[in-house]
């Protein structure tokens, strides 16, 4: 097992704090992977193997639909003495009203929650009913670069090579810990899409038009990094001789991030302070969820490393946002408490370096620039902005 000590180290802040702990992210992202991790960490610090409580509810594990009544008492079962538990629940979502178990176990037990899901389930309304100002969310997100190279530590490749196949395979860990080929490696992802595609989303929304749905969702794959709307989603299916109406896709979408398939990116007018309504961008919870679709292209590079960046922002606790500054657009405005970061991205500098040093220049405060880019001789100040190569910026 490989320890992705950033998840570990989080939770270790949280240990023993009466809140739950919900690990929330896509399928196979590594949830239950920390857990385990969580619990050898737990008897190395020296509670009792019987005092960990460890219940995977997956569907493969469970054929009959279990109540929130029965999650409970099986849990209470484990539990026989006064002393402290440490309770890691893994993929609850199949529990119907799993919140009330969660609740009732942090009111009537002396013990520490940590869950884990990856569905719109655990995220339903029912948990603010239930833990209203009793439980974290920590986002758990595939593999960052400084992860893979990790995971790769026995690789004979360079650590460019490594860049650029992690550019083109992405960060599931279960095809990092491999050595795949890239169609492998695309078809263990494309499992993994179907699997959120049909079951987390389609199944549970009861979508009959599966075809339609496929096409929406292709749609938002082929258009990552670009500004869109659900008009314009409408209207695409009309010039193909299909009819969605405007609130289905917005069903649509909303069922794609609440299974974290896509995260979606808001506009921040830096002039108004405001966070704009309209004209957001969505990017994929792996840059391969795009190629297991589409297939790898070279002209998609670009936006997938807007991808990339979006995702190594989040990683590292800042809240992401595109900046709209009068007519000038900011790739990304990076925001934690009071630090701040602006961010473009570019494959190659030279034929881009004007522009994107121009809309940052723009920008007349303090805070640091960033222009971050793949390109191998780019490196330095244009101004008082710092030109990055893309690994630099990720490590």
């Amino acid at each position: 097992m490989i320890i992705r000590p950033q998840y570990l180290d989080l939770l270790k802040t949280y240990r023993d704090i009466p809140l739950v702990k919900v690990l929330a992210g896509i399928r196979r992202c590594g949830k239950s992977t920390i857990l385990e991790m969580l619990k050898e960490d737990l008897k190395k610090n020296g509670v009792a193997a019987d005092h960990i409580v460890d219940m995977r509810y997956t569907s493969e594990d469970f054929d009959n639909e279990m109540t929130s009544k029965e999650m409970y008492q099986g849990i209470r079962e484990r539990i026989s003495d006064t002393g402290r538990y440490y309770l890691l629940l893994d993929e609850v979502q199949e529990i119907n009203g799993w919140e009330k178990a969660v609740n009732s176990l942090l009111e009537d037990s002396n013990t520490d929650i940590y869950v884990t899901g990856s569905n719109s389930k655990l995220m339903s309304s029912e948990i603010s009913t239930y833990l209203t100002g009793r439980y974290v969310s920590i986002p758990v997100f595939t593999l960052s670069f400084a992860e893979y190279l990790d995971f790769k530590k026995d690789s004979i490749l360079s650590r460019k090579e490594l860049l650029n196949e992690y550019i083109r395979i992405g960060g599931f860990p279960v095809v990092a810990v491999g050595s795949f080929d890239e169609n492998t490696a695309y078809q263990i992802v494309e499992g993994i899409y179907n699997s959120v595609i049909t079951s987390d989303i389609a199944r549970r929304h009861k979508i009959t038009n599966l075809d339609l749905f496929n096409r929406v969702v292709r749609f938002v794959v082929e258009n990552v990094g670009k500004i869109f709307s659900a008009n314009a989603i409408v209207k695409f299916l009309k010039s193909e001789g299909r009819s969605l109406s405007v609130e289905a896709v917005y069903n649509y979408l909303e069922w794609l991030g609440k299974a974290f398939v896509i995260y979606r990116c808001q506009r921040y007018d830096m002039q108004g302070k405001s966070v704009l309504k309209t004209q957001e961008k969505f990017y994929l919870a792996d840059v391969s969820l795009k190629y297991c679709v589409m297939g790898f292209n070279q002209k998609s590079v670009a936006a997938m490393l807007e991808n990339i960046v979006y995702f190594d922002l989040r990683r590292k606790g800042y809240d992401v946002y595109i900046g709209k500054n009068a007519a000038k657009e900011i790739d990304f405005v990076a925001v934690k408490r009071d630090e701040r970061i602006y961010v473009q991205v570019c494959r190659n500098l030279p034929e881009e370096s004007d522009r994107e040093a121009a809309n940052l220049l723009e920008i007349k405060d303090h805070y640091p620039k960033y222009i971050v880019t793949l390109d191998e001789l780019a490196a330095g100040n244009i101004n008082g902005i710092k030109v990055m190569h893309l690994a630099e910026f990720l490590l």
